[in-house]
C-alpha cells in the first residue's frame, strides 16, 4: 500500500459559479464522502494536487488528507479534467473507514516472458490489465502479479486462473480473459520459386495501386 499526503480546506459554497470563482483563484473544486457520513465539500490547492497526481498511483495509494488539521484517510475515486484545457475540475474522495472493506481497481503486472512468444514467435495479446477487488485499505496492493511464462500458442489466462493474497476477494468475473498468445502471423507474400523449378501459381493479382 502506498500513501500520500494532502491538505485541504472545508467550504461552504457550491454550485457552478462559486466552482468557477475558486478555480479562478487556484483552487480546486472536491467532496469527500464515506459510510454513514455525510459529503463533505473541500477546496485544494491547485499546484499541491497537480503535483500530487503527477507522482501517485492514483488507484492504490490511501491519501492522508488534512481537512482543516483534522486528519482522514481516503481514496482518490474520480479526477474529472477539462476536455480541452485538461485543467482540473473536480476531485472526488472516499473516506476509509477502519476494518471495512472497499472495491479498488487494481493494475495487472505481468511478468515473465510466454513460452510461446518466447519459442514459436507467438504475439502476447493483453485482453485485461486491471481487477476489481475487495480488501481492507490497510492491505491494498500495488498491482496483482500475473505470471505468463508458460503460455504457449493459442493458449489464454483467465482471471480463474489467478491467485491472489489472503485478504483479497476478486470481483471482476473469473470466465474473463486476462491475456492470450495468438499464433504468429502468416505472410501473405508469395513464395520465391525454386531454382531450376516451375513459377508458383498466383494466388491473387496485385492491383495496380498496390
Amino acid at each position: 500500500m502506498s500513501t500520500a499526503s494532502l491538505s485541504a480546506t472545508s467550504r461552504a459554497e457550491t454550485g457552478k459559479g462559486a466552482a468557477r470563482a475558486m478555480r479562478r483563484a487556484g483552487k480546486v473544486p472536491a467532496v469527500i464522502y464515506g459510510h454513514a457520513r455525510d459529503a463533505q465539500s473541500l477546496a485544494i490547492d491547485t499546484r499541491e494536487l497537480e503535483r500530487l497526481l503527477d507522482r501517485i498511483a492514483v488507484e492504490t495509494t490511501v491519501i492522508e488528507l488534512s481537512i482543516d488539521g483534522t486528519a482522514k484517510r481516503a481514496l482518490i475515486r474520480e479526477v474529472q479534467k477539462h476536455p480541452f484545457k485538461k485543467q482540473l475540475v473536480h476531485v472526488d474522495f472516499q473516506e476509509i473507514v477502519a476494518g471495512e472493506k472497499m472495491t479498488v481497481s487494481i493494475p495487472v503486472k505481468f511478468v515473465g516472458q510466454p513460452e510461446g512468444v518466447r519459442t514459436g514467435g507467438g504475439i502476447l495479446d493483453v485482453q485485461k490489465d486491471h481487477l476489481l477487488i475487495s480488501v481492507d485499505p490497510a492491505n491494498i496492493p500495488n498491482a496483482i502479479e500475473v505470471d505468463l511464462s508458460k503460455l504457449g500458442i493459442g493458449q489464454s489466462l483467465h482471471v480463474s486462473d489467478i491467485t491472489v493474497p489472503a485478504g483479497i476477494t476478486l470481483l471482476t468475473d473469473a470466465s474473463e480473459t486476462i491475456a492470450i498468445v495468438q499464433a504468429p502471423k502468416v505472410s501473405d507474400e508469395a513464395p520465391a520459386p525454386a531454382e531450376g523449378g516451375a513459377e508458383p501459381e498466383v494466388l491473387r493479382a496485385k492491383k495496380p495501386a498496390e
